[in-house]
């Protein structure tokens, strides 16, 4: 599944919403991906954590076709090497503007960044005209 797929959030944050004040909650965004090999096996299958510009470099080499999940907003893709089918589950500007609108429409105090290290410049660039940044 998506690494944070916008169904599952909007839950969390509504739930979070009971308990804690709007003005204090800061949502989690993701900056990475996942590369799984399938099928998946619960306590046995590891995924390989990519950045979000690796997934799309992945995609091109095998010649795989991203395709979005309307449910999580999130991009998603197969491909198959060394006889091993993978997935790949990763962020890009229309997953992450659909968790920067959790913000605005839950009037939350902000957000933060899981791995920030992955350079992602379209991230950047959609946050400054999304928001005003402190």
């Amino acid at each position: 599944m998506a690494v944070a797929p916008l169904n599952k959030v909007r839950q969390v944050v509504e739930y979070a919403l009971t308990k804690i004040p709007a003005s204090k909650i800061s949502l989690g965004i993701p900056n990475y991906g996942y590369d799984w090999t399938l099928p998946f096996v619960q306590g046995t299958s590891k995924a390989v954590t990519i950045g979000n510009i690796q997934a799309v470099q992945i995609a091109i080499a095998q010649n795989a076709l991203i395709q979005y999940d309307e449910t999580a907003q999130s991009p998603y893709f197969r491909y198959v090497s060394e006889g091993l089918t993978h997935e790949v589950w990763f962020e890009d500007v229309r997953s992450l503007s659909a968790k920067f609108d959790l913000v605005r429409e839950y009037q939350l105090r902000g957000m933060g960044y899981w791995q920030i290290m992955q350079l992602f410049r379209a991230n950047w660039l959609l946050l400054s005209d999304t928001f005003s940044i402190q």
